[in-house]
């Protein structure tokens, strides 16, 4: 049984086979593009469940591929790239990426990026509603979107998870670094840039005014807290 299917976009071939071997070899079903036109045009035929795309590509470019990917899709996208500042952390998280690894990295780092990029946080040992109600916002947890009383958003995996797992501790501050953990997984902890731009992208879909928010707040030093009574229906 394959652990999942993936695509390689990179534009370098010697890349690409030893993705390909390397993956192949760890359980996966692996297909690969040389260009970001050529992954979106592969996407509409092989629904992957991850793409490893490279940030530095001819054409439309690694950020511009990985915008149109996630538009349209809800695999996890890990970003392959050689530049490690903040900026570049950013960018490619605002893109749409679910995580950041550079170049050059080990076989078992990505790997375990891999999996932790893919795992979702489990529901509860209690039966868990497929939609909750906080007032005027509604989580539809099975459709993967929430409605803020306005308009309804699509929620990407790691938004998902990461507001599963607020309201399933409503009205508690929870860590950084056990919210990181939650998600992301144990060899998480550190990246609190991801939280920041993750939960900023998450209350643009679900608060009225996401500079005021009402539902997920930021508890000073601490982490975030979602704030509401939550009903299930």
């Amino acid at each position: 049984m394959s652990a999942g299917r993936i695509l390689v976009v990179d534009d370098e071939p010697q890349i690409r086979r030893i993705m390909r071997t390397t993956l192949t070899g760890a359980g996966y079903e692996v297909d690969d593009a040389k260009t970001g036109e050529e992954a979106l045009e592969k996407m509409r035929d092989y629904h992957p469940d991850l793409v490893l795309l490279d940030m530095n590509m001819p054409g439309i470019g690694g950020l511009a591929a990985c915008r149109e990917i996630r538009a349209g899709t809800s695999a996890a996208i890990i970003v392959l790239t050689v530049r490690n500042t903040e900026a570049d952390k950013v960018a490619a998280l605002d893109a749409g990426a679910d995580d950041f690894v550079n170049k050059p990295f080990s076989t078992p780092e990505l790997l375990a990026r891999i999996r932790a990029a893919l795992r979702r946080v489990p529901a509860s040992s209690q039966s868990s509603p497929a939609r909750v109600r906080a007032g005027k916002l509604v989580i539809d947890f099975a459709g993967r979107t929430a409605f803020n009383g306005v308009r309804t958003s699509h929620l990407t995996p790691k938004e998902l998870d990461l507001v599963r797992y607020l309201t399933s501790h409503a009205n508690e501050a929870v860590a950084h670094r056990e919210l990181l953990q939650a998600v992301w997984g144990p060899d998480y902890g550190d990246q609190v840039d991801y939280l920041r731009v993750f939960i900023r992208n998450l209350r643009k879909k679900i608060e009225s005014d996401p500079d005021h928010p009402e539902f997920v707040t930021t508890e000073p030093w601490v982490g975030y807290r979602f704030n509401g009574a939550l009903e299930p229906f």
